[in-house]
């Protein structure tokens, strides 16, 4: 069984539209349930979906937020944000001992964004320290990182819905591309 954590990146924000979760569950085969929700912070998601997916009993996670703290908030705190993606990570590999867990940084969320130059200094600086803590909590605790800040299609405009922020329809499909990628790099696996 795979279950899917997380924001609107992985919710999606339009019912019934290909989401890069739906993809990825296909290609993995088996049960499936996306608990992500358009605009959960990392605290709603540690709050409101993490008890759910522990009570699926998963085989593959994916977790993957943080923007929204960064956009909410204008001293977006990058500490308790990997205080809360270790607790999360933790709390999965003590009571699932045998499950797949995978993140991922997000791209310059600011690029395609019509934000104020102040605005746009904020929100680059708060998702620089925000995938930093990703990064580290992911090697901390052994989970596999899609790499998404620095990847080749993060600055094709095509990959982003009409805000300039969501994926698109491209974009899903690409996210799904690259997730299955990255769990197939690190664990062999096959698809359905």
């Amino acid at each position: 069984m795979y279950v899917a954590l997380g924001d609107s990146f992985t919710a999606g924000l339009e019912p019934g539209q290909p989401r890069w979760a739906d993809e990825l569950a296909r290609q993995l085969g088996g049960r499936y349930v996306n608990l992500a929700a358009v605009g959960a912070t990392s605290e709603e998601v540690e709050r409101e979906q993490l008890e759910r997916a522990l009570e699926l009993e998963p085989d593959v996670v994916t977790i993957v937020c943080g923007a929204n703290d960064v956009l909410f908030n204008t001293r977006p705190d990058s500490d308790a944000y990997a205080a809360r993606l270790s607790r999360m990570f933790a709390r999965l590999r003590r009571e699932l001992p045998h499950v797949q867990i995978v993140t991922a940084t997000y791209p310059d969320i600011s690029r395609f964004l019509a934000l104020r130059p102040r605005t746009r200094a904020r929100v680059e600086e708060g998702m620089e320290r925000f995938n930093a803590a990703v990064r580290r909590m992911a090697h901390r605790h052994d989970v596999v990182l899609m790499e998404s800040f620095d990847h080749p299609l993060a600055g094709q405009r095509e990959i982003y819905a009409d805000d300039g922020f969501h994926p698109s329809a491209e974009g899903h499909r690409q996210a799904a591309r690259e997730f299955l990628r990255a769990l197939r790099k690190r664990f062999r696996l096959t698809a359905a």
